[in-house]
């Protein structure tokens, strides 16, 4: 064949393409074992975190297995559904009506862990939240986000700002609260509240939201003493 015909050119360069979408392909179905496990033990840090547990990604399995002892979902209703909790995608649970819930014993005591997922300025959040066994303390916090702003709203991922949560109240005489997150320097009647993001307002009103809806769905979970 004539190496300087168009018909040359043409088929070269639709093998070239074949052959290099062959080996992208077989490269990411390679891959995708390695990134599924990464992301299965950043969720599992995750988790971890709002029981005040940080380890790296290598040991991560093996905490979870250990202080996790239980992983079920719930509906509104706080009834045990079936499904996987760990896999469970948090941004459909109010649409599906499945909220995850981990249980872990700390110290020989058990703290309820729920997962949390709203909008930030610019993109998703999302945490995982513990409580008490008396369902209503919290014991822990731990926030994360898609693209919020570097040293603005993005500071919802420092320890500085999920450690305020520990000891809050989500319920006041017996009525569901949440917790506020309100401006540096201001208050909240009749609930707990921390402190927002200095300059992430819209970040900071996100998370406030965040909680109080995805709360919502386990209230039914914090007020029974069957489960």
């Amino acid at each position: 064949m004539n190496r300087d015909s168009n018909v040359y050119t043409i088929l070269y360069a639709s093998v070239m393409v074949i052959l290099v979408a062959v080996v992208l392909a077989f490269t990411s179905q390679s891959l995708r074992s390695r990134q599924k496990e990464n992301e299965d033990n950043d969720k599992r840090q995750q988790i971890l975190r709002s029981i005040h547990v940080q380890v790296t990604a290598g040991e991560a399995k093996a905490t979870y297995d250990g202080l996790i002892k239980e992983a079920f979902l719930v509906n509104r209703l706080g009834e045990r559904i079936e499904g996987d909790a760990f896999a469970a995608d948090a941004s459909k649970a109010a649409a599906h009506d499945a909220y995850p819930v981990f249980v872990a014993r700390v110290d020989g005591r058990v703290k309820y862990i729920m997962a949390l997922y709203g909008a930030g300025l610019w993109g998703p959040i999302w945490g995982y939240f513990s409580v008490d066994d008396d369902r209503n303390t919290v014991y822990g916090a731990d926030f994360s986000h898609a693209s919020e702003t570097p040293g603005l709203g993005a500071e919802i991922v420092t320890a500085a700002f999920s450690r305020q949560f520990v000891g809050k109240k989500i319920f006041v005489n017996g009525e569901f609260k949440s917790i506020a997150v309100v401006k540096p320097g201001k208050s909240a009647a009749g609930q707990d509240y921390v402190d927002g993001i200095s300059g992430g307002t819209i970040t900071s009103q996100g998370v406030n939201k965040m909680l109080y809806d995805s709360l919502n769905g386990y209230l039914k979970l914090l007020t029974s003493q069957n489960q």
